[in-house]
């Protein structure tokens, strides 16, 4: 039976990888991997924040599935409960503050770690991915002495291209040396820019998506280091490992910054590999996947059966994943943090196009992401597949149980 290692990278933009198309250079290590890897080109969020998108991702469950708390909520299933209940060693590492064990997130891990005890510093508010590196390393060797181990499922996550942008020198100097900004002057971008979502000079914006971009140069590199960690300890070949995101990064796509409740590519399209340590070949799977896929395939990789609460499907064997569309769903917040008057918003994707509703101002849109892909020509009132499509999203609209 292989080990399984999820990592899942905040804030990661699909298009920001080389493997999806990106000219810059940043990924180098996740681009090489997907050469040995299947890359799902269509993976879907079921939210544009972490919130409303991890449900989906360790419970495959939708974010309106309970009644809105800041707890999950005890009738969730985490992964991790029905892999240890298996047998399977369980382990986490993270630095998120929303899925610390504060919020329910620990349930059904031998292991659990989420730093909320760690300094931190306002400019690197998280444990960075050296340090989860270092962890994993540890309970490793703690925890796994050869053939006679019970298989593991370790789960990772780094936050180190989350807000502030405030990255290290090395990596400023390896998307734009030109950039000369202080500590002091990152962290003001953040207080004086971003969390008013000011997107009025278009020259910070391109600052600030630089500097977006030197974290997953940053990123990459621990990506790299993990998989080396794997190696030392002698169990990559055995060792199944999927890298993905909870949901992107706006910079000014859509009018914004960050990643509020809105719909659009740039925060639901995620990068997915999965990557067979005992494979060299490579192959890309164009098929529409959702995030709430993962915890299912996380199962059938431990050869247990389907679980019954869960919402998705297992993404292998590939050519047996029942195709369809995919729904997302949250609280449609235009701020930093949700507000009482705010309203929820939805998305519904089938093949390349797409439909959205925001309850507030009762707002329609739908786009062609074929030949539109960026999203900027709504042709909901054009469309002839416009009645079709709303129709299969009204279902959704209005199911938040209070």
């Amino acid at each position: 039976m292989k080990n399984v290692v999820l990592l899942t990278i905040d804030t990661l933009r699909q298009d920001i990888l080389g493997c999806y198309g990106n000219p810059d250079g940043l990924t180098p290590f996740m681009d090489a991997l997907a050469e040995k890897s299947v890359r799902f080109t269509r993976t879907q969020a079921i939210a544009p924040y972490t919130q409303a998108s991890f449900p989906g991702i360790l419970t495959s469950s939708y974010f309106f599935d309970y009644p809105r708390s800041k707890r999950l909520s005890p009738r969730r299933t985490l992964v991790s409960e029905v892999l240890q209940k298996a047998g399977v060693l369980t382990a986490a590492f993270h630095s998120n503050p929303y899925l610390c064990d504060y919020f329910g997130w620990n349930r059904g891990w031998d292991h659990f770690y989420d730093s909320m005890d760690d300094e931190v510093t306002p400019a690197s508010p998280y444990t960075k991915g050296n340090v989860i590196n270092r962890k994993v390393d540890r309970w490793l060797s703690a925890n796994v002495h050869g053939q006679d181990s019970a298989p593991f499922f370790i789960w990772v996550h780094y936050m180190d291209v989350h807000e502030p942008y405030v990255p290290d020198r090395a990596y400023i100097d390896a998307v734009d040396p030109s950039i000369r900004l202080s500590e002091d002057e990152m962290l003001a971008l953040f207080k004086e820019v971003i969390l008013p979502r000011d997107v009025s000079d278009p020259d910070t914006v391109r600052l600030l998506y630089k500097l977006y971009c030197a974290h997953v140069r940053e990123v990459d590199g621990y990506a790299g280091e993990l998989f080396g960690v794997l190696d030392r300890h002698g169990v990559r070949e055995d060792t199944v490992l999927m890298v993905t995101a909870d949901h992107g990064d706006e910079f000014a796509d859509h009018g914004g910054l960050s990643h509020d409740g809105k719909m659009y590519a740039e925060l639901v399209s995620t990068p997915l590999l999965v990557y067979d340590g005992g494979s060299e070949a490579g192959q890309v799977c164009d098929t529409l996947v959702s995030g709430l896929d993962i915890s299912p395939t996380l199962v059938h990789f431990f050869g247990l059966a389907p679980v019954q609460d869960f919402q998705g499907h297992s993404l292998f064997p590939l050519d047996a994943y029942p195709e369809g569309g995919c729904y997302g769903e949250a609280i449609g917040k235009l701020t930093h943090r949700i507000q009482p008057t705010d309203k929820p918003a939805y998305f519904y994707r089938e093949g390349d196009v797409k439909i959205m509703y925001r309850e507030e101002g009762e707002r329609w849109e739908m786009y062609d992401l074929h030949a539109d892909p960026g999203e900027q020509t709504n042709i909901v009132d054009t469309s002839p597949l416009a009645e079709e499509m709303k129709g299969k999203l009204r279902p959704r609209i209005g199911r938040e149980p209070r």
